[in-house]
């Protein structure tokens, strides 16, 4: 017998198992994301991301937590704990070297000048890389500057039989230097630029620098990295990451408060007057580069990174180099249009 209630009851089941699944369908990819350390201006396209819905436009969850330094990102995603991360491309090659299979994969590459160098005070007697032979220079014993000046060495004729190097910890290196302890120190730029500003003293006038990336040692940096569990289980995840952190950062470049405000609503006991100065600094030394410019932001030369993993394999005494594609996939990347950035000039 037909019983309309019956009917009425069936179509209203059939209704709410449909929405169920067009909203099961429709979840958003939960991401978790880790940083290279802790709070600072280089993260904050990250938090602009969230706060203008750019990961929740790609159907993403993203949770950014703090670092504890970029080695600790690519371990921290080899071991399954977070999905993604902010961190060392050098890192990527050396564990692609060694567990190819665990190794994180960069999807879109940030630093395109290495943060690595040395500094002076502004009159010493160094102005050649040969003159550092005779001189006494202090860096931490496991920093990437450290382990790779060997091979800025070699790369300018410089012999480190005639340099003393003095192991310190990083947060004594400026200070080292300006009490005359040692003559230079092996530093990250980024870094090292912001304690002197703290330190009253003025970075441009007060010293000088020699960036590895100047003299022949032109090794890529930190960039969005990506587990290879994302990669084949997510790939549409991944893209819609990249596109997310991509839209982020040319609004902060094309409006640096408007980062820093975003970055400031996580920490607002930073200075922000610093960090606005940080991220100044990192777009003019690290990111806003000719190479940037030429090929647009994210992207990577192929030939360059091959001579980049070369050098990371003798630094670091690697027997198996991995390819380029192993260690940078750029499958992701949105158009060149939408990645297009000017050298910084300011």
């Amino acid at each position: 017998m037909f019983n309309r209630r019956h009917v009425t009851s069936a179509l209203a089941g059939i209704a709410l198992a449909a929405t169920a699944g067009s909203a099961f369908a429709e979840a958003p990819t939960k991401i978790r994301f880790t940083l290279d350390w802790k709070y600072q201006a280089m993260h904050s396209w990250y938090y602009l991301a969230i706060d203008k819905g750019y990961f929740a436009a790609e159907k993403l969850d993203v949770t950014v937590d703090q670092g504890e330094g970029s080695a600790a990102t690519i371990n921290r995603i080899m071991s399954g704990a977070y999905d993604a991360g902010f961190g060392d491309m050098n890192a990527i090659i050396q564990n692609a070297s060694t567990k190819p299979a665990d190794a994180p994969v960069m999807v879109y590459m940030i630093y395109n000048q290495p943060p690595f160098g040395i500094v002076f005070k502004a009159n010493s007697p160094i102005k050649t890389p040969k003159d550092l032979e005779g001189k006494k220079l202090g860096g931490p014993a496991g920093s990437a500057t450290t382990r790779l000046f060997p091979v800025f060495a070699k790369v300018n004729g410089v012999d480190t039989g005639k340099i003393e190097i003095l192991n310190m910890a990083p947060n004594l290196q400026e200070q080292m230097l300006v009490q005359d302890q040692v003559q230079g120190s092996l530093i990250f730029t980024a870094t090292s630029y912001m304690n002197f500003v703290g330190m009253k003293l003025d970075p441009d006038k007060d010293f000088r620098w020699m960036t590895f990336g100047d003299y022949g040692v032109d090794v890529y940096s930190n960039g969005v990295m990506v587990s290879q569990k994302l990669l084949k289980e997510k790939p549409e995840a991944v893209r819609g990451l990249v596109k997310a952190v991509n839209r982020a950062l040319m609004d902060a470049v094309a409006n640096p408060d408007a980062a820093i405000d975003a970055l400031m609503k996580r920490e607002p006991l930073l200075n922000r007057d610093v960090e606005k100065r940080r991220m100044i600094f990192a777009f003019k030394e690290l990111m806003l580069t000719k190479e940037a410019a030429e090929i647009g932001f994210g992207d990577v030369k192929d030939d360059r990174m091959t001579r980049a993993i070369s050098m990371v394999g003798e630094a670091y005494g690697l027997t198996a180099l991995p390819a380029a594609s192993a260690v940078f996939n750029r499958s992701f990347l949105p158009p060149k249009a939408e990645r297009a950035v000017k050298v910084f000039t300011n």
